[in-house]
């Protein structure tokens, strides 16, 4: 059995990957680790793993906040990785970011170097780079950059599409893709790279990717609703996606080749519109 500590106590990310690890109790025992305030590295003595979520996101960054974003994502991740190796933890896995590639859109292969371009991509670059020095034959550090994370209750883009989705009686019919991660199935990609105990850098996704009308059709009819999609728009938007920052959030396309997801990739999960139902009204 695996005793694993995740830092982030009552984090979104966090309490769901102590949730799923915590059915597993032949396998492992969990606990979440909150980081504000005191906190004492003794309590990873006899800790198989630290998965460390804690951190500063969905916020809006302002001009002074650098220092802020460093402190929380860089060297709060590099004390905890420190002490976690002084007590003997064998694997450390630090929750990055597609926000490290620094695009709104474009198509991230294993080739894509990262170019942040935000204090919070920035901040999360630094500590993958700091992380990495402390890694060795005795402690495996695993990195991974997920893109959007979805499921009931998240936070960050998604609830604002769900909004507009369940108001909006006409939304733009554009042809995109984009590389987005349910909350379970990230939960069980966690679960088996914690049972191999391996380092590495990851970008675990979805097996299909989504467009957004796509996404907003789902959304609407999980609440009874139709949204008509609009055509003739595609053309304009696909201009304007890389030009204008909002505007590609939503309509640009970005992805991760699914080739670059397969390490430790579930052998099942539910399909994209199952996971939005699930979202959306929790059955």
């Amino acid at each position: 059995m695996t005793r694993v500590i995740i830092t982030g106590a009552g984090s979104y990310i966090g309490t769901h990957l102590d949730a799923g690890l915590r059915r597993r109790t032949e396998r492992f025992e969990a606990e979440e680790m909150d980081l504000h305030g005191a906190w004492d590295a003794s309590a990873f003595l006899g800790c198989g793993c630290v998965i460390h979520v804690a951190g500063l996101a969905h916020r809006k960054e302002q001009p002074g906040d650098e220092a802020l974003y460093d402190r929380v994502n860089c060297e709060l991740a590099l004390k905890v990785a420190r002490a976690a190796k002084a007590q003997g933890v064998k694997q450390f896995v630090f929750f990055s970011s597609m926000s490290v590639y620094g695009l709104t859109c474009g198509r991230i292969t294993e080739h894509t170097q990262p170019a942040p371009n935000t204090h919070y991509g920035v901040s999360k670059w630094k500590a993958e780079q700091a992380l990495a020095e402390l890694e060795d034959d005795a402690f495996h550090v695993a990195v991974l950059r997920p893109p959007m994370i979805y499921g009931r209750g998240c936070r960050g883009n998604y609830p604002r599409l769900s909004a507009l989705a369940q108001s909006l009686p006409l939304f733009p019919r554009v042809q995109n893709e984009r590389s987005m991660l349910y909350i379970d199935t990230l939960c069980a990609f966690v679960e088996r790279l914690v049972e191999s105990g391996a380092g590495g850098l990851y970008f675990p996704q979805n097996r299909e990717y989504v467009s957004t009308c796509a996404m907003v059709r789902e959304i609407a009819a999980c609440h009874g609703r139709r949204v008509r999609l609009v055509p003739g728009l595609n053309a304009l938007l696909g201009v304007m996606a890389p030009r204008v920052g909002p505007v590609g959030k939503v309509f640009g396309t970005l992805t991760y080749d699914q080739n670059m997801s397969e390490a430790f990739r579930p052998e099942e999960e539910p399909s994209f519109a199952q996971t939005i139902r699930m979202t959306e009204v929790g059955t």
